[in-house]
């Protein structure tokens, strides 16, 4: 049986930001059912509530193992050998990537040990990374027969295509640096420092408009998907109706006052 949803993942609001804390340490942080469940059910929340930014934490010494290969393997007695539920698990898991991806307010990932397959996904399924140059990263599938196919999504989407090839068809693990180098990681910090390094990030990100940062990532993701000539289209039309915003037009008044700006979020 499953554990409690709530127990494998915890929260803690530090102001206007909200930690979100794998808590399957003892598991290295494999996305179980539950924990998978839990991370959806959180974002769901955190869209719509007061919060202005997420850290993505884990505790233990792993951030994350990725998929439980225990509790996948444990179905291939079902009939048709678990493929309904191998199905069921990639689309679930894949809606929580894209959660993160959609949800309205910036995730920065706090990576303090080894993100290896659906973990290293989560990593670079948020949009910023701050991690221990303890951390390590790698899509190490292939090693045992089954290639990080969805992890190739979100890795492939932040590193260039022969960076991304290279983990995916050796399976080595990247340190904290090199990850740093190929843009996996945004900042490389001390052991023991990387979730306060990662809350000073998320509480400089927060300061700013909600509504701009809401325009702004929204558009982000957006515009990569299209064509040169469609993404300037796109971007212009976003750029038009930020102008006729009250929190731009209250900063850019600011800016030239030389005063600080009083964000209203709309």
């Amino acid at each position: 049986m499953n554990a409690p949803v709530r127990t494998v993942l915890l929260r803690e609001d530090q102001d206007d930001i909200a930690v979100l804390v794998l808590n399957r340490p003892q598991a290295r942080n494999s996305l179980s059912e539950a924990l998978i469940a839990a991370l959806t059910e959180s974002l769901a929340e955190i869209a719509t509530d007061r919060v202005r930014a997420v850290v993505l934490a884990a505790n233990g010494t792993a951030f994350s193992a990725g998929h439980d290969m225990k509790e996948m393997t444990a179905r291939r007695s079902d009939p048709d050998r678990g493929r309904a539920y191998y199905r069921q698990l990639m689309d679930a898991c894949s809606r929580m990537m894209q959660a993160i991806v959609q949800l309205p307010k910036p995730v920065i990932a706090c990576v303090q040990g080894p993100a290896s397959a659906a973990g290293c996904q989560l990593v670079a399924s948020c949009d910023l990374a701050v991690a221990s140059s303890a951390a390590s990263f790698a899509t190490p599938g292939v090693n045992i027969g089954l290639f990080c196919s969805t992890p190739m999504v979100a890795l492939s989407r932040n590193v260039s295509r022969k960076h991304a090839m290279e983990m995916l068809l050796t399976g080595d693990l990247l340190p904290a640096d090199e990850a740093r180098r190929i843009g996996l990681v945004n900042r490389v910090v001390a052991p023991g420092s990387e979730r306060a390094q990662a809350l000073a990030l998320a509480r400089q990100i927060a300061a700013k408009s909600a509504l701009t940062l809401r325009i702004g990532k929204e558009a982000f993701y957006r515009q990569l998907e299209m064509p040169l000539a469609d993404a300037y289209r796109y971007a212009s039309e976003v750029m038009v109706e930020n102008m006729l915003a009250r929190d731009a037009e209250e900063g850019i008044g600011a800016f030239i006052a030389k005063r600080t700006p009083g964000w209203e979020d709309r």
